[in-house]
């Protein structure tokens, strides 16, 4: 017996108000003549959502860990490594403009800058790159501001590995543990020495696992970077920044930053 799709619903289909596409596909409103600003605009919306699931990936595999259930942090970790590359082939719309073709609407920004993005802010925090400055430009929303300044002062991700890994009887330094997480991490010669042993010892297997779960993400978290920084210097050369940034020099100096650094250094004494 064949059977039909329902066609006909009382109210918004069941499709609708799961997904609220409706509402998505309303909130492209471009603030110029230039039909080229549809693309942009949707790739920046589509980041932002890209940003939210990762935040939402990492503060799960963190409260895991919290907790020591390393296997609902790696599930986690695991599933983010594909949305982070899909995050980081939006790059690809930006970065097959010609400066002409950018530069068609690019007054139109104003003093708009991804740099003010504060779930993007947000995925930076849960890394560990902090700084209280940056709640600055949020500071007009209450609720966002809010928000950021309290993830600014909750551990990050990789604070809680390190504590999960004192746990396990590893001697990550206590200067380390008692840190002040409201300030950039900062490399510590302890904490590579841990990571050292750790990768050495065959009966840390699934420690090692997870550090290579977090190296993927370090990894995929430094092309995010490096593209952004190609995908800008394309597009407009070296010319400053929306927002009042430097442009491609500041990005210069983000693509050069390291996730997780001891998990690359420690690799030299393996």
């Amino acid at each position: 017996m064949k059977t039909e799709p329902k066609l006909e619903f009382a109210e918004p289909s069941p499709y609708d108000r799961y997904v609220h596409a409706s509402t998505l596909t309303s909130l492209q409103q471009p603030w110029s003549d230039d039909p080229a600003e549809m693309a942009f605009l949707i790739t920046t919306q589509v980041m932002e959502l890209w940003f939210t699931l990762l935040v939402h990936e990492w503060r799960t595999a963190r409260d895991a860990l919290r907790q020591d259930r390393l296997g609902d942090a790696l599930a986690a970790l695991r599933r983010s490594q594909p949305q982070l590359k899909a995050l980081n082939a939006s790059w690809q719309p930006i970065a097959s403009l010609t400066p002409g073709q950018f530069n068609s609407y690019r007054s139109a920004l104003g003093e708009g800058s991804g740099f003010q993005s504060a779930m993007f802010r947000q995925l930076e925090f849960v890394l560990g790159d902090k700084s209280a400055s940056l709640l600055q430009p949020h500071k007009a929303v209450p609720q966002v501001h809010r928000e950021l300044e309290k993830a600014l002062h909750e551990p990050s991700l990789y604070d809680e590995v390190l504590s999960y890994l004192h746990r396990r009887g590893f001697a990550i330094p206590q200067e380390v543990l008692d840190r002040d997480v409201s300030q950039k991490y900062q490399e510590h010669p302890g904490v590579e020495a841990a990571w050292a042993e750790i990768y050495q010892d065959p009966r840390h297997d699934d420690l090692v696992t997870l550090g290579e779960a977090l190296t993927d993400v370090a990894e995929l978290v430094g092309r995010w970077r490096t593209d952004h920084l190609l995908a800008t210097r394309r597009a407009m050369g070296a010319k400053p920044g929306t927002g009042g940034s430097a442009g491609v020099a500041w990005l210069e100096k983000r693509a050069n930053k390291v996730v997780f650094p001891e998990l690359w250094t420690a690799r030299s004494h393996v």
